[in-house]
């Protein structure tokens, strides 16, 4: 056992604690609050901890654990909802309790895939347990090797061992490190988009499966709404959405909504593939920080069993806010604005983490990560936001002047971009929908040139054009309302898939040819302005045709 001899809020030094290394989980006091070691200087250690310290004194006993900061891995996870330690929140009662609360008891029935005798690689499936949640739980072994002992069929809890590999049992759960990324055999560099349902991500800005995403945008312009849109429709076989700093409301909005939501793959409730991971801003610094790696590690897992994962962390900024005032407390030299440092090294090891992998059994997997930012003052030159460009390749900036007219999701398609859209259309080619990337192109020109031409429009008015230009203003206005507004309130609108899209965008465009045709006949524009496209502009709210 060592010795408490200081403690300075989440920081606390511990002397003559044997064992300890960097980054070994610390139990601390009587209640053994869990922390972490940041430093060691000669017989003293400072660690940072991850519940609220009152009542620690100098005196007290620490115990060092032996092993870095990990997280208990198992089925419970789908479903649940869990602090940034992974630990349940929804049997808690209370968050903090000053002891680590542990998974209520509960068995699941096991079958098993291989025989004894059989010869396994690392990765590869020694069983699966049922009703674990909507997608197929698969229990891997970490290490290659002969089976010695395979358990039969039949209930067992998470912690029994199901069978023995190479001279190691495996249990249903298993604890991993948080912030030491998954192995796996090769990254993949084919591209595979993610559909997410909403036209203006879709249509101009996709994403591919494994990649990255950045949401920056100021208060009021609709990041929780937009994230949680793509967390109820987007195509992920597994969810993880974890809050990092937000309002315990906006937390518990989300996890009452994805309850009452019927998954549209399953016909059952969207939380049996989704795992939450709430660190509101209430909670104690170190646990928002440690959230992030928690729900990239539970990612990871589930990618190991070749399943595609989203992680929605909304927002980052809140949790290098985290970063900063733990720097600040260990008295690290501050750097931009205060954040420390190494906050480009952070960032880009929490990024990097994304990526389409085959997995070490053979399987393909991925983790695509979409990062809220939450500059402060809307100000988009802050670090956070200037730092997280560099590590993603799609960009989703949401702009105010969008937002305060009512046009949502207020995704800015002028300063957004997608690094990854050419490869995505030649993708579409390839699966026989080879117009995607001219439909791409031929909405953001007419875009780009109404937006051009808006600012003229302010100067020497929009009837002083001539009507060439006037029927591109309205094909932008068009392109707005028909195709990029949607309405995340409306049960027909708030998801639309692929080929409604590209219906919806076929029919705005076809408009526009003909008004643009009209207009080169010498047909006067303000009869072109005056002609009625409110059926047009309104097919995004019917439903679809039967058949």
């Amino acid at each position: 056992m060592g010795v408490l001899t200081r403690v300075d809020g989440p920081l606390v030094e511990v002397s003559d604690l044997p064992e300890a290394g960097m980054f070994t989980l610390v139990g601390l006091g009587e209640a053994r609050v869990p922390g972490e070691i940041v430093a060691i200087h000669g017989d003293s250690a400072t660690v940072q901890a991850y519940e609220y310290t009152g009542g620690l004194a100098p005196g007290d006993p620490a115990e060092a654990y032996g092993e870095p900061l990990s997280a208990s891995l198992g089925p419970h996870l789908l479903g649940g909802v869990f602090d940034g330690l992974l630990r349940p929140l929804t049997d808690a009662g209370t968050w903090l309790t000053g002891v680590q609360a542990a998974p209520r008891p509960r068995e699941w029935r096991f079958v098993p895939l291989v025989r004894q005798g059989a010869g396994l690689g690392a990765g590869e499936p020694v069983g699966t347990v049922e009703g674990a949640g909507a997608v197929r739980y698969v229990v891997l072994t970490p290490t290659a090797g002969r089976v010695t002992a395979i358990r039969p069929s039949g209930a067992c809890g998470p912690d029994v061992p199901v069978a023995s590999v190479g001279g190691r049992d495996i249990a249903v759960a298993r604890r991993r490190p948080v912030r030491r990324p998954a192995p796996y055999r090769e990254r993949r560099e084919d591209l595979v988009p993610l559909v997410t349902g909403q036209r203006v991500v879709d249509l101009l800005l996709p994403v591919p499966r494994g990649g990255a995403a950045a949401v920056p945008g100021g208060f009021g312009t609709g990041k929780t709404v937009l994230l949680q849109q793509i967390a109820k429709w987007c195509d992920a076989d597994v969810v993880v959405y974890v809050g990092c700093g937000e309002r315990g409301n906006e937390m518990a909005d989300v996890v009452a909504e994805l309850a009452e939501l019927t998954d549209p793959r399953t016909g059952g409730r969207l939380t049996e593939r989704t795992v939450v991971i709430a660190n509101t801003s209430n909670m104690p610094m170190m646990a928002r920080e440690a959230g992030v790696h928690t729900a990239m590690t539970v990612a990871e897992h589930f990618r190991d069993m070749g399943y595609d994962v989203v992680v929605i962390a909304d927002s980052t900024s809140r949790w290098a806010e985290a970063r900063r005032e733990f720097a600040s407390r260990h008295g690290e030299l501050p750097a931009e604005e205060g954040y420390p440092a190494d906050l480009a090294s952070a960032l880009a090891a929490f990024y990097e983490r994304a990526g389409r992998v085959t997995t070490l059994g053979g399987l393909t997997g991925s983790v695509t990560v979409i990062g809220a930012i939450s500059p402060p003052g809307g100000d988009m030159t802050e670090p956070v936001t200037t730092l997280t460009q560099r590590f993603v390749r799609c960009l989703w900036s949401l702009d105010r002047d969008l937002a305060y007219a009512r046009h949502y999701p207020a995704v800015s398609w002028d300063s957004s971009y997608a690094r990854d859209a050419d490869a995505i259309a030649g993708w579409y080619a390839r699966h026989g929908i080879p117009g995607w990337g001219a439909r791409r192109e031929r909405v953001a020109a007419l875009l780009a040139e109404a937006d051009r031409l808006a600012l003229l429009a302010e100067l020497v008015g929009a009837d002083s054009l001539p009507a060439r230009e006037r029927v591109a203003l309205l094909a932008g206005r068009m392109l707005r309302e028909g195709v990029l507004r949607q309405s995340a309130l409306s049960a027909v609108d708030a998801f639309c898939a692929p080929e409604r899209t590209a219906a919806l965008t076929d029919g705005i465009l076809a408009a526009i040819a003909e008004c643009e045709d009209m207009a080169a006949r010498g047909v006067p524009a303000e009869e072109i302005e005056g002609r009625d496209f409110s059926l047009l502009l309104r097919a995004k709210e019917r439903p679809a045709e039967p058949g």
